[in-house]
């Protein structure tokens, strides 16, 4: 059973979860997660390092394992994620083409939606084709926040 601990940052609450050796779950409180055993494990402990690094502007990217369980198309989705740029955004009709189904944006959506490791797995950095702000697990005022910080 993965292992737990929470973390107050100025987003709101959040939980990180880990196996012992990888994160597995990065979750806003307000969410309903399972139990989890709460334990401070190094490799939270560092999530948590680099995570405030990156809300006091200090850190662009995270460098951490991750242990990620999904479908093959999910993977593909969480993988592209990783790949736009502190600072930028991309739309689910650019992520859709990018892993090469580009008319599934919808489903690259519903993916974006079950990312089990936000923030670290940047899924508040796809927006809407015509540069709205669409669903986040933290809200859209998280996902706002996230991006401003992101902006400097």
């Amino acid at each position: 059973m993965d292992s737990v601990h929470y973390y107050g940052s100025p987003v709101g609450g959040i939980g990180v979860a880990s196996d012992g050796d990888s994160i597995t779950r990065l979750f806003f409180t307000e969410q309903s997660e399972p139990d989890y055993t709460e334990s401070e494990t190094p490799v939270v402990l560092e999530a948590i390092r680099q995570l405030r690094e990156y809300f006091d502007g200090e850190r662009r990217d995270f460098d951490l394992p991750l242990e990620l369980s999904g479908t093959d198309f999910q993977l593909s989705v969480w993988n592209a994620l990783r790949g736009i740029p502190y600072g930028q955004t991309r739309s689910y009709a650019e992520i859709a083409r990018e892993v090469g189904h580009p008319k599934s944006f919808r489903a690259v959506g519903m993916a974006n939606n079950r990312n089990p490791i936000a923030i670290i797995i940047p899924c508040h950095r796809v927006i809407g084709s015509d540069g709205s702000l669409t669903g986040f697990g933290g809200g859209i005022e998280t996902k706002s926040w996230l991006l401003e910080l992101e902006r400097g």
